[in-house]
């Protein structure tokens, strides 16, 4: 099975660039928000490479590890090999929605046709255990949003998962990973995967080829289902699951909340019933879900073209900062988060000055950073 190409009039990284873009999300520290700073700073991947190594220094590391050219071309071979393809943010093919979140991946892997283009799209999630009526109402009003055009989004999970994607398969859904794009979880999902993929839906992953998933990629991904989406639907949730964790996603992103409301005697839904106190939307039907987004859906919506890479010759060079600003700030951190824009009041330094040391901070693996535009010091 292979990946459908994105158009060739759409803009595209080069190989070089999509090169580099890999080896920068790859190497050591770097995350989604240091990558974004890291290019808007540097005005390339390519020149952020070359800083890599000086920036972890003045942060008090040596020895920072960049992903070797070698490796990302054979993680890109990995990817021709599954039939899989490597989107970049500003690509046709990268989910309209995710690009708006805090701290988008610059890159996922992809599996399938064209669906995850659309920006009609629900994530559906609940239990793994879910009850057999549980499992019931999750097809029929998968299935009746599918009517509607929705594309339903979910983690290919036992139980709610697996009902969702079932039933909306055959007018396309959308799995997200927690692990590598050739690393399949629950195994046992492989004929349902083929479905979703058979019927043009799409496996999503933001983790390298290879990856078996750990207990913290699990929030990761539940980020990502989120952030495709224009809302939650939430159907038998225990009181401290992970399904709680998606839809506390949704509200951060801006996303609707929906709970389908269950007995009080069953504690799979202690979790949605208390999304429902909290002000959750309740819902029975597909006709609820329509009603509460009714306005909020926009099936033209424009999907930004743009590469977000500013490589241009007008890119301002960057900013090398003094050593009594670098101590200022790290004085000015500690274990508590602090907001940047609080950090650049108080110092009264240039933002982008401000940025570098907190990039050369976060290099070293002293920094931590918080939802809302917050960081930490680490000790």
């Amino acid at each position: 099975m292979t990946g459908e190409p994105s158009s060739d009039k759409t803009p595209r990284l080069s190989k070089a660039q999509r090169l580099a873009w890999l080896r920068l999300i790859r190497s050591e520290n770097v995350g989604p928000h240091t990558f974004r700073d890291l290019i808007n700073h540097f005005g390339s991947a390519g020149r952020a490479l070359d800083a890599l190594p000086g920036l972890s220094r003045k942060g008090g590391k040596t020895g920072l590890r960049v992903c070797p050219l070698d490796e990302a071309r054979a993680e890109l071979a990995e990817h021709e090999r599954a039939g899989a393809r490597l989107v970049a943010l500003g690509e046709i093919d990268y989910p309209p929605h995710l690009r708006h979140i805090d701290g988008p991946p610059p890159l996922i892997s992809v599996l399938g046709g064209p669906v995850l283009r659309t920006p009609k799209m629900l994530a559906m999630v609940g239990a793994r255990n879910a009850s057999l009526s549980g499992r019931k109402f999750a097809a029929l009003l998968a299935r009746d949003l599918a009517a509607e055009g929705f594309v339903l989004v979910s983690g290919l999970a036992r139980g709610i998962d697996a009902a969702a994607h079932e039933a909306s398969a055959p007018t396309g859904t959308v799995a997200v990973f927690a692990g590598g794009i050739d690393v399949l979880y629950p195994p046992e999902h492989g004929p349902l995967l083929s479905g979703i993929l058979t019927h043009g839906g799409n496996a999503v992953s933001e983790m390298p080829i290879g990856w078996k998933p750990r207990g913290r990629d699990f929030p990761r991904r539940n980020r990502l289902i989120s952030g495709m989406a224009l809302g939650v639907i939430v159907i038998e949730a225990a009181k401290k699951s992970g399904s709680l964790h998606t839809a506390r996603f949704a509200l951060e992103q801006n996303r609707e909340v929906f709970a389908v409301p269950g007995s009080p005697l069953d504690p799979r839904s202690e979790g949605t019933n208390g999304l429902i106190r909290q002000g959750a939307a309740l819902i029975t039907s597909a006709a609820d879900v329509l009603e509460s987004l009714a306005g909020r859906i926009e099936p033209d919506l424009p999907f930004a073209s743009d590469i977000e890479e500013p490589d241009r010759d007008d890119h301002p060079g960057p900013v090398e900062p003094d050593d009594s600003l670098r101590t200022e700030i790290v004085s000015a951190l500690g274990v508590a988060p602090v907001d940047i824009d609080e950090l650049i009041r108080f110092t009264g330094a240039p933002t982008r000055t401000v940025h570098v040391i907190l990039l050369e901070l976060e290099l070293a693996g002293r920094l931590e950073r918080h939802r809302g535009g917050k960081v930490s010091l680490l000790y």
